[in-house]
């Protein structure tokens, strides 16, 4: 199984597997169409000689094994946490069976952290780095929602539950394989179940961590994604909520005396219609709900309305924010202009803050899962996406995401499945990724550097 190469050449199904990307990304407004870089070619050659060793050396072999004899209870855990319900900002019970989990596992000092993440450390034999491996609790799905898993035509059906619920049943299949295979890492892994991901949960589970734990070196987080899918690339937004205040009145006796707050509202949206972004990096903006009044026969005293605003870079992001908010002052100013009164008004309040933020395509976290891929016979394409990730990113911290194996598809709908068929094969894939990184006692040094403490 060992292919020591050192050059790595992209094919033309890099292209077919990047629209395949766009598939798993949660949520179509979240995927990147098309590779966001090219993926490399030429890799360093510490990354080839780490994954050589560890693909030759027969305790990984029998801990591949291992993982691939694991699949059935894997399944078993990807069951049992699909069927507790696990809305946004509702997390616990999820987060108490997980944590339930990982402690019968051995991982004994695993503990909920004070915003409901679950945290633990299987730490490694000394002066490694310190790695995230991560899947999140949260589904977008509200309370009350049917979460049985059903079996038909060869694929689970549950809300939830490739997104991210498969990725909960693989570390917990990990943690497992590794301690009774008594591999010991160089590093430490540090094992997270995290909320806030979907929604607005507004990546609170990850900025709590990174801002709890300033000595994280690295971060590899697990979501639906195609085998040899790795992303590099964070997508920032910024979501906000304007709600818009007026006197009101009746439509007909106070007519030409009080401005419109549904009107004022509606020239915000056309000025917000009009604005341009670049194409590259890709940047959106959309209302995406707007809603007020109180009847057909009333100037609305009130309305409200959802903005979000998306790119692949900051300072794009940060430009449009800029143009949205001062369509709608200027909305207001004329909708007071109209009826020669002052007396609508528009306050807006920050309801989605996501940083962005990109893992370069030449670093060694990225050479890392190429070389893993490689290993396992895939082809790499480097997508994007807005996730946990994010937050990482942002800080200047490696990170990426890779999947943890099997089909899937309906993501954030009712209708949403995965096909376990052979799904170990990427959980197999993923955690080689991970060996790497950290080190193997024995089999290979670590490739991901120990970096400063960050700073409060």
């Amino acid at each position: 199984m060992t292919l020591p190469l050192r050059t790595f050449r992209a094919t033309a199904l890099a292209g077919a597997m990047a629209l395949a990307t766009a598939a798993w990304l949660p949520g179509a407004a979240h995927a990147q169409f098309g590779a966001v870089a090219p993926t490399p070619t030429v890799l360093r050659p510490a990354v080839d000689k780490a994954y050589g060793q560890l693909m030759a050396a027969p305790q990984i072999l029998q801990l591949l094994d291992a993982v691939k004899a694991d699949h059935d209870h894997a399944t078993e855990d990807l069951r049992m946490l699909t069927e507790i319900e696990a809305p946004p900002f509702k997390e616990q019970k999820r987060a108490e069976a997980f944590l339930a989990r990982l402690q019968a596992l051995g991982l004994t000092n695993a503990a909920i952290d004070a915003e409901g993440n679950v945290v633990g450390v299987r730490k490694g034999t000394g002066n490694g780095p310190k790695l995230v491996i991560s899947a999140h609790l949260d589904t977008v799905f509200p309370s009350g929602t049917d979460v049985k898993v059903k079996e038909r035509d060869g694929k689970l059906y549950a809300p939830g539950i490739s997104d991210n619920t498969r990725g909960l049943a693989v570390l917990l299949s990990w943690l497992k394989v590794l301690n009774d295979q008594k591999i010991a890492t160089v590093g430490d892994l540090v094992f997270v179940g995290n909320v806030g991901e979907e929604e607005l949960g507004n990546l609170r589970g990850m900025k709590h961590l990174f801002k709890e734990h300033l000595d994280i070196d690295g971060m590899v987080a697990l979501e639906p994604a195609p085998d040899g899918t790795v992303l590099v690339l964070g997508t920032g937004s910024h979501r906000h909520e304007v709600t818009f205040k007026g006197p009101g009145g009746h439509s007909y006796a106070a007519f030409g005396e009080v401005p419109s707050a549904i009107h004022g509202m509606g020239r915000a949206i056309a000025k917000i219609a009009e604005i341009r972004t670049p194409k590259s990096p890709k940047t959106t903006f959309t209302v995406g709900t707007v809603g007020g009044g109180t009847s057909v026969n009333t100037i609305a005293p009130d309305a409200r309305m959802a903005v979000d605003i998306r790119s692949d870079e900051m300072a794009p992001l940060l430009a449009t924010e800029k143009q949205v908010l001062a369509a709608v002052d200027s909305a207001v100013t004329e909708e007071n202009a109209r009826w020669g009164v002052n007396t609508l008004s528009a306050s807006t309040k920050l309801i989605g803050d996501r940083p962005g933020g990109r893992t370069a395509a030449d670093t060694l976290i990225v050479e890392a899962a190429v070389r893993a891929n490689t290993a396992f016979g895939r082809k790499t394409v480097l997508a994007g996406a807005s996730t946990d990730a994010n937050v990482p990113m942002a800080l200047g911290i490696p990170a990426i995401v890779i999947g943890g194996g099997g089909k899937t598809g309906g993501f954030h709908a009712l209708s949403e499945w995965i096909d376990l068929t052979d799904a170990w094969k990427g959980a197999q894939t993923s955690l080689v990724t991970v060996l790497g990184l950290v080190g193997v006692q024995g089999v290979s040094a670590p490739l991901l550097d120990k970096r400063p403490p960050r700073t409060k």
